[in-house]
């Protein structure tokens, strides 16, 4: 089944809100394509504007920096993830399906089934691995969180903590384990991939492998 997900923004993210032009929704786009490709301290507006066919200042009309553009497609995909979480889990009536249902979709597991209003999420996700950690880690994150900035991803945490509640009401620490999880499946599976000695899935570049690590992990913390 294929649906789409509009994303509603918080507006501290950008100058003008990209979703409501084409130039804007074609610097998003691109914009996922050019930090896959370079990686986010490659990448400029200057490469950006080269790839949209336009001028620089045209970007600046819409993010005042890159970091501002990285901080939005983060927050974006946070988002994203929560409403798949909220649909992947609606029907399910068993708390640990719906926290193995969880696991699955952090390691993006069942893509195909997922359509997103024309974002590649493969795209995306990898960025997320890779580069999300910068969205917070800077000198200014205690202002950032005073605009609400990193809501989105606060959100998730919330949504899957009360699922580990749901699954042990009495479970201490849910809001813990639940960040710990998602920073889990991304440093793991960057590790996997670049840092293998890291993981004990450098070898095989298994995700089943590491999905299996992340069940054992969650559930041998809420039966603790």
């Amino acid at each position: 089944m294929e649906y789409t997900v509009h994303v509603r923004m918080n507006e501290r993210l950008f100058l003008r809100d990209p979703e409501q032009s084409e130039l804007g929704r074609r610097i998003i786009r691109l914009g996922i394509t050019l930090i896959d490709e370079l990686g986010f301290e490659e990448t400029t507006f200057r490469k950006l504007a080269d790839r949209l066919n336009t001028k620089e200042a045209s970007i600046y009309r819409y993010f005042e920096n890159k970091h501002r553009l990285l901080v939005y497609l983060v927050a974006w995909y946070w988002q994203w993830l929560e409403y798949q979480v909220v649909f992947q889990t609606h029907n399910l009536s068993n708390p640990h399906d719906k926290l193995e249902s969880v696991l699955r979709l952090l390691l993006l597991k069942d893509i195909d089934e997922m359509a997103s209003d024309d974002i590649d999420i493969r795209a995306l996700h990898r960025i997320v691995i890779r580069e999300a950690s910068k969205a917070y880690l800077t000198r200014h994150v205690t202002e950032d969180n005073r605009q609400q900035l990193f809501k989105p991803y606060k959100d998730l945490c919330s949504r899957i903590a009360n699922l580990m509640l749901t699954y042990r009401p009495n479970y201490p620490f849910a809001r813990s384990l639940a960040s710990t999880i998602i920073e889990t499946a991304h440093y793991q599976s960057f590790f996997m991939q670049h840092l293998p000695s890291l993981t004990d899935f450098g070898v095989t570049k298994d995700e089943n492998q590491l999905l299996a690590y992340l069940d054992h992990l969650l559930f041998t913390s809420l039966e603790h």
